[in-house]
């Protein structure tokens, strides 16, 4: 695997420190609040983070967790420290272009979600990637807050 590719608790830890603004991919909505992939970006948005919603479903939605929606990765300004992605691993390949030309630091892929071509492709464009992971829990064991 991929250098770029970490699993180890430094390189998290690392990555983690160096992130403030996180594009979340395949965010829910409030009306899913029980979800992870709602719960998930509210827990890092209310520990700091700038969290940047951008639904795959949901046309209607407009804001999530109070902030503006934004339909593709590469439409969000940059920069994104971190695209945290809620998809299935057989829905992944159709977002990459989209991931690499928002030109993300690195990848989350959540816990349960692990795809070793799509992240290795991710890591020959110099893009840090975890797989298998959830970003709350590490965040939260780390103590992980956005220093302002």
């Amino acid at each position: 695997m991929h250098p770029m590719v970490i699993d180890d608790p430094q390189g998290i830890e690392e990555l983690l420190a160096r992130t403030h603004r996180i594009a979340v991919l395949g965010i829910k909505t409030e009306a899913q609040a029980n979800q992870p992939a709602f719960y998930v970006p509210q827990y890092m948005l209310n520990a700091g983070f700038d969290v940047i919603p951008v639904p795959v479903y949901y046309p209607d939605a407009k804001i999530i967790l109070g902030r503006p929606v934004f339909r593709r990765v590469a439409d969000v300004p940059p920069p994104v420290d971190m695209v945290n992605v809620f998809r299935r691993p057989e829905d992944l390949m159709p977002h990459l272009d989209d991931i690499l030309a928002a030109k993300p630091a690195s990848v989350w892929l959540q816990q349960g979600i692990r795809h070793d071509a799509f992240a290795e492709r991710l890591a020959e464009s110099g893009i840090t990637v975890v797989q298998d992971r959830c970003l709350m829990v590490e965040a939260r064991m780390r103590g992980t807050r956005l220093r302002r």
